[in-house]
């Protein structure tokens, strides 16, 4: 009799834990689920105060000829490339992408939208104005930005885009097709391979992932 109680109550005992498992499962893979997106990038420890790399707040000119930071919408997420409208190879393919995510998020006011060119020479600001009327797109909601030529590839690297010039490469620029997502304090937390459709779709949910963190 006290053999087939002790076997009775291991069942019962083995039962329970086959039946708590799934929560395990559940509860770690919601931590997981909520847990931040990492900030990309060195980091420094100054006075005992950790220092995140933080993309330059520098003065840019847009496809209206209006001179921005984008300190001033501190209160955006900004999704961002680097591109220039002659470009024969990825830009096209990047662009195609770009507009994928402007029509996923263009009623967002949470979130923006930066094209940097990298071609100085040729995408002047009314090249720029005329580039992106031809796209239709809203831009107030995504900016075409220019600058000087070493702040722009200064400012790729800060984002963690190859960009150089390269005279064997088409239209004499080596570059990457990256898109890149900051946070409202320019940290680096994200990034896609705008050549990639499958990629950028992923992506979607690393940009939702960072709404749902900073708009608590």
């Amino acid at each position: 009799m006290a053999s087939r109680t002790s076997f009775m109550s291991k069942l019962t005992s083995a039962f329970i834990l086959l039946c708590f498992i799934p929560f395990l499962f559940l509860s770690a893979g919601c931590k997981r689920e909520n847990k931040a997106l990492p900030i990309l990038g060195n980091q420094d420890v100054v006075n005992g105060d950790t220092i995140r790399h933080i993309v330059p707040d520098y003065l840019l000119t847009d496809q209206d000829s209006q001179q921005i930071r984008i300190s001033g919408y501190g209160n955006k997420i900004f999704l961002a490339d680097f591109f220039f409208i002659s470009c024969p190879s990825i830009c096209p393919k990047v662009q195609k992408q770009m507009l994928r995510l402007y029509d996923k998020y263009k009623d967002d006011n949470r979130v923006m939208l930066l094209s940097h060119t990298i071609d100085q020479r040729h995408d002047s600001v009314t090249v720029l104005h005329r580039y992106a009327q031809n796209l239709g797109i809203d831009t107030g909601k995504w900016k075409f930005l220019t600058a000087e030529k070493d702040s722009i590839f200064y400012l790729a690297d800060q984002y963690f885009v190859s960009v150089v010039d390269d005279p064997s490469a088409p239209k004499g620029f080596d570059h990457s097709g990256r898109i890149i997502l900051l946070d409202k304090n320019r940290h680096v937390r994200g990034f896609c391979e705008g050549t990639d459709p499958e990629s950028v779709t992923a992506f979607f949910s690393t940009v939702d992932r960072l709404l749902a963190e900073e708009y608590k």
